[in-house]
C-alpha cells in the first residue's frame, strides 16, 4: 500500500475554556490524488482540523504526517507543499487582482518569471485576464473567490485545502471554480474540501470523510456509503447519520 499524503492518528484538541473538545480523537488516511470531502454540520470540527493542517492553530494530542513529514517538526519543509484557500476572502481591496496575485507570489519567493507565467496562466484558465487590473473590491463576489483561490495555487502545491469554496458564488462562477477544480485533481493534485452541498460534494469527491462532534463517523466512496446506508444520494446520508439537514 502507498503512504497516504496525509495522514492524522488520534488529534485531540479543545480550545481554552471550551466544555467538548472540537477535534475528539480523529483519524484520517488521505491517499495522493484524492479529491477528499472532509464533510459534517457546523460544529463537527472540519475548520479546526484544516487549521491544524496547514500550520496555523495548535493542537493537544495525536501524530499528523504530511508528504512524510510530522508537522510538528517539519512545517517549515511542509508548507510549499500545501495550499489554501480560506472561505474568508484573503485578498488586499485596494489592490488589483494583478497586485494581489504578486504580493502573494513575492511571499512565496517564486522567481519573477516563474510568477508572471503562473498569474497568466490562471487568469486565463479562470477567464479573469481582461479584469485584472480591477481593485479586488469592485469585483464580484464569485469573481473575488475565484481570485482567492488562484492566489492559492501559483506555488503549485502538491496538497490544496478548500474551506467552502463556492459558497456564496454565482452559477456561472460556480461552473468556472468546479471545472478548474476537476481538473487540477485529473492532473494528480490532492485536493481536501469542506462544503455543506453535498451535492456538489457527490459529484467531485472520489472519497468523503463524515465527522460530527469531532469524530469520524463514517467514510469511503460515496457511492459505497450510499450504497451500504440504502439512501439515494450523499445529503440522505448527511441526514441519517446526523440528523441535521446540510444548509
Amino acid at each position: 500500500m502507498q503512504h497516504p499524503v496525509i495522514e492524522i492518528n488520534n488529534l485531540h484538541k479543545t480550545y481554552k475554556r471550551a466544555s467538548h473538545p472540537s477535534v475528539d480523537g480523529l483519524s484520517l488516511r488521505i491517499e495522493e490524488g484524492m479529491f477528499f470531502g472532509f464533510l459534517g454540520p457546523n460544529g463537527a470540527g472540519k475548520t479546526t482540523t484544516i487549521s491544524i493542517l496547514c500550520g496555523l492553530s495548535s493542537f493537544q494530542r495525536g501524530e499528523i504526517i504530511i508528504c512524510g513529514m510530522d508537522l510538528r517538526r517539519k512545517f517549515p519543509q511542509i508548507k510549499p507543499h500545501i495550499g489554501v484557500a480560506p472561505q474568508d476572502i484573503a485578498l488586499y481591496p485596494e489592490l488589483t487582482i494583478d497586485e494581489n496575485l504578486r504580493f502573494v507570489g513575492n511571499v512565496y519567493e517564486l522567481p519573477a518569471q516563474l510568477l508572471k507565467q503562473q498569474i497568466n496562466y490562471y487568469l486565463e484558465s479562470f477567464g479573469l485576464t481582461s479584469h485584472r487590473q480591477k481593485k479586488v473590491a469592485y469585483l464580484s463576489g464569485g469573481m473575488k473567490r475565484q481570485v482567492n483561490l488562484i492566489a492559492a495555487l501559483l506555488h503549485k502545491p502538491k496538497i490544496l485545502f478548500l474551506d467552502e469554496p463556492t459558497v456564496g458564488v454565482d452559477v456561472k462562477s460556480r461552473q468556472i471554480i468546479v471545472r478548474n477544480l476537476q481538473l487540477l485533481n485529473q492532473n494528480g493534485m490532492t485536493i481536501v474540501y469542506t462544503s455543506h452541498d453535498m451535492h456538489e460534494a457527490e459529484s467531485l469527491c472520489t472519497y468523503v470523510s463524515l465527522v460530527n462532534k469531532g469524530k469520524v463517523i463514517c467514510e469511503g466512496t460515496p457511492s459505497q456509503l450510499i450504497e451500504k446506508e440504502q439512501v439515494n444520494s450523499l445529503e440522505a446520508l448527511f441526514i441519517l447519520k446526523t440528523g441535521i439537514k446540510p444548509i
